[in-house]
């Protein structure tokens, strides 16, 4: 007797609905039971947010997918799909473009996808996101049955939604208080940025942060330069119960010390030289929320003295005033250096780093994330992707791995100015503008990046190529020249004008007429 392959493969996953999974594993069975019932190149589950699709688990597509955010109002073919109830498969010869492009693993080449379905998953008949398939074969969805995976995208919002279930009952055992459940709402809601990973030291710091947001202690935030700091103070006051309240941020090495006491605590009219009007500092802004101190250890000593004072008392004065003001307010505090190192060189005051520490929290350099370094850099792909208007921006096999063994001393935000950079490099190297654009390891300029064969340097030709005369190989020239320039400077117009000297209003009109703007 010959078995339904369709109840072959539902069967499982109906019984994977009672297991105590974790998210990775129910997905990761979900999407290997749709490439055995609809085979495929790539098949990917995305969950919408605001607006932005945001990749939970894919197969057969790069590792850096799952950093991207997709907005929907970017990618055509991703908002029909989000506009349509059931299933969808696009014609072959379909102009929309597809943003998976160039993302297909095992593939060497610039290869589009030329044939993809896919289908909106509903929660309680809310839109919670996609299920999407896709082929480099253009006749390899030619007989599907739209039905099937109708009847399939049904039992995948079953597992998504057992998933969340799951989710929610944990949480309500970890959280005594409901209050804290709908902070927690909003602050997803209005968070602007996101902390992006999957591995262990990743999650080991999101649980940490969990931990101590929903506490009111003060945290110290250390690590090295560029792990992003101000984003774990973000998600620590979006997860806390202040998060109705307002996030203020102070980054106390950007101010001469003449002015940090005035920043912090406000002043009156007359106060010094300048105080044309009263002024409320951060901490009275911050009043009911929290207070981001970034790279505390900067603060002169004496105002650290004033400062542990608010710490305690919750008082504070205004510079030039006798009236105390009282704030409720939580601060969380930042440093790549070793205050404990600062207190014994008699640096910073003892009394305040023991206050400031009362929960010290480390943010992982980069280089001990493992591959969180392709999803972050999936992330800034994306970005950059849209901004230069690519249908698809992606990291060529070589590039990932230098991008892997490489030890990012500047860490993420070396990685989000590398990858900007890079884009632009490789760009450059095209006298049209590509559908794909690959960055391979040529353009990384890091250490292990060496090209199989090395590019010669930018130089004047000593003659010019066969049959091309001297104004064709000048624009030639000063396009290559711009283009350099311009990679160098991350894209900052006004230092490339003052690194070519010329005016800047010259060099925009030198640009468009030369393509490069």
């Amino acid at each position: 007797m010959t078995t339904n392959p369709l109840l072959q493969t539902l069967i499982p996953l109906v019984a994977d609905l009672s297991k105590d999974l974790s998210d990775e594993e129910r997905y990761r069975r979900l999407l290997a039971a749709c490439r055995a019932l609809f085979p495929c190149d790539a098949v990917a589950l995305l969950k919408l947010s605001d607006e932005v699709l945001i990749p939970v688990a894919v197969e057969g597509l790069s590792a850096d997918t799952l950093g991207r955010r997709f907005k929907a109002a970017e990618h055509p073919r991703l908002q029909a799909l989000l506009e349509r109830r059931g299933p969808t498969r696009f014609a072959t010869d379909c102009g929309l473009p597809d943003p998976y492009d160039g993302l297909v693993e095992g593939h060497r080449g610039h290869l589009e996808v030329h044939d993809c379905f896919g289908c909106p998953l509903y929660l309680d008949d809310q839109l919670w996101g996609l299920l999407t398939l896709d082929a480099l074969d253009p006749a390899r969805f030619g007989q599907v049955d739209l039905a099937t995976l109708d009847a399939f995208a049904s039992l995948a919002a079953a597992t998504v939604k057992a998933s969340e279930r799951i989710n929610v009952l944990a949480r309500r055992v970890e959280d005594e208080r409901q209050l804290t459940a709908v902070y927690r709402e909003a602050a997803t809601r209005h968070r602007a940025r996101e902390l992006i990973g999957q591995g262990a030291a990743h999650k080991k710091l999101q649980g940490e942060i969990a931990v101590v947001a929903d506490s009111d202690l003060t945290v110290l935030i250390t690590g090295e330069t560029g792990v992003g700091k101000e984003l774990v103070a973000e998600a620590i006051h979006a997860a806390s119960l202040r998060a109705g309240k307002a996030l203020i941020s102070l980054n106390c090495a950007a101010l001469p010390d003449t002015l940090v006491e005035s920043e912090l605590f406000g002043h009156v009219r007359g106060a010094f030289s300048g105080a044309v009007s009263e002024r409320s500092g951060k901490f009275e802004l911050a009043d009911g929320g929290s207070l981001f101190l970034d790279e505390v250890g900067e603060l002169p000593l004496a105002v650290q003295a004033k400062l542990l004072r608010v710490l305690q008392s919750g008082q504070l004065q205004r510079v030039g005033s006798d009236r105390e003001h009282r704030v409720d307010v939580r601060v969380i505090a930042a440093t790549n250096r070793d205050l404990a190192a600062e207190v014994k060189a008699g640096r910073f005051r003892a009394d305040l780093y023991h206050r400031l520490s009362v929960y010290p929290l480390c943010v992982p350099p980069l280089r001990e994330r493992g591959r969180d370094v392709l999803l972050l850099a999936g992330y800034f792909l994306e970005e950059n992707r849209a901004r230069m208007g690519l249908r698809s921006l992606r990291l060529s096999a070589e590039a990932q791995k230098v991008l892997l063994g490489y030890d990012w001393p500047g860490n993420v935000r070396e990685l989000e100015h590398l990858i900007g950079r890079a884009a632009l490099k490789a760009l450059a190297q095209h006298a049209e503008r590509p559908r794909i654009l690959s960055i391979d390891e040529t353009v990384l300029d890091l250490p292990g990046a060496v090209a199989a064969v090395a590019p010669a340097p930018a130089e004047v030709p000593a003659q010019l190529p066969l049959g091309q005369d001297l104004r064709t190989a000048l624009e030639a020239f000063q396009r290559r020249l711009i283009a350099q320039s311009l990679a160098s400077h991350q894209g900052k117009w006004a230092d490339v004008a003052r690194e070519l000297g010329l005016d800047r209003a010259n060099l925009n009109r030198l640009a468009k007429r030369l393509g490069v703007k």
